[in-house]
């Protein structure tokens, strides 16, 4: 097994050239096999786990939801303050930072950023609970594309660009996790749930991320620092499907949804005479059918 890590990576560095030596020993991260396997384990239960609960009743998981969701949040609070704090007194440049500077900063960058990466395995968890509570509608292509994809791509960013440019998009992605995270937390909770009124707000919040990231990616290809153009280039690449498709997740969600109910306005139903079905807002009502997408 080992022979075969050393191949596997010298492999990759003969495309990518040679790994950063700085994060050698940290977990996970000397061998691509246990990412590897474990994305392969996320897709078999995302196939087998909707098959195994066909004739079960769907699980609550309230309690233990809110506790992960807390948990989720309060990781990436410390992962923003940590990364905007750390870039900004270290010195980081806004428009081109390559992945050597002050070894303290980028030292403190990096420890960070392996959190970042893990969390994206601590957040194959979102799967599960939809799989548990039986809400498959949600596991649509875009989320497993999203969650799959981040971890092997942090893997890869982890080991070859794990400071320097690599902060500003984890940075932003953890501040809009703060905003999402604690929403679906407090959702979890019917009492809050009828007063939570952003959650629409949320992806116009992540497209503004991905565009926001895109364009901090443009600068350093307009700018060069010595960052790799490769993955820069990459990235730009990745930002541009995640536009494509949150745009389609919110159109299909929320201008359609709107475009229905303004609808039923002009038909004169009921249901739009006072915005209410059974106790609940016609958009919430709706909005509870409709897509997850973190």
């Amino acid at each position: 097994m080992e022979t075969f890590n050393h191949e596997l990576n010298t492999y990759f560095e003969s495309w990518m050239g040679p790994r950063d030596k700085r994060v050698e020993g940290m977990p996970l991260l000397d061998s691509y096999l246990p990412t590897f396997a474990l994305t392969v384990m996320y897709l078999l239960i995302v196939w087998l786990g909707p098959k195994c609960m066909e004739q079960r009743q769907p699980y609550s998981c309230r309690g233990l939801m809110v506790l992960y969701n807390l948990g989720i949040t309060l990781l990436s609070f410390y992962m923003f303050y940590e990364l905007v704090t750390t870039v900004w007194h270290g010195g980081y440049k806004f428009l081109c930072q390559d992945t050597h500077s002050a070894p303290e900063v980028d030292n403190k960058v990096i420890n960070v950023l392996w959190w970042y990466y893990f969390s994206k395995l601590i957040e194959f968890m979102d799967t599960f609970f939809f799989i548990l509570r039986k809400n498959n509608h949600q596991i649509t292509f875009l989320h497993i594309y999203h969650h799959a994809s981040m971890l092997n791509i942090w893997w890869f960013v982890m080991n070859w660009i794990p400071c320097g440019h690599s902060y500003f998009g984890s940075s932003l992605n953890s501040f809009v996790h703060v905003v999402m995270y604690s929403y679906y937390g407090l959702s979890v909770i019917p009492a809050i749930r009828p007063y939570l009124w952003w959650k629409r707000y949320i992806t116009q919040l992540q497209l503004i991320q991905f565009c926001l990231t895109m364009s901090q990616t443009i600068c350093a290809v307009v700018w060069p620092c010595g960052f790799p153009s490769g993955w820069l280039w990459f990235q730009i690449c990745y930002m541009s499907s995640f536009i494509i498709l949150f745009s389609n997740f919110y159109i299909q969600t929320y201008k359609k949804q709107s475009a229905s109910r303004r609808k039923e306005h002009q038909n004169g139903s009921s249901a739009s005479t006072n915005g209410h079905a059974n106790g609940t807002s016609l958009m919430e009502h709706g909005a509870a059918r409709k897509l997850r997408v973190d």
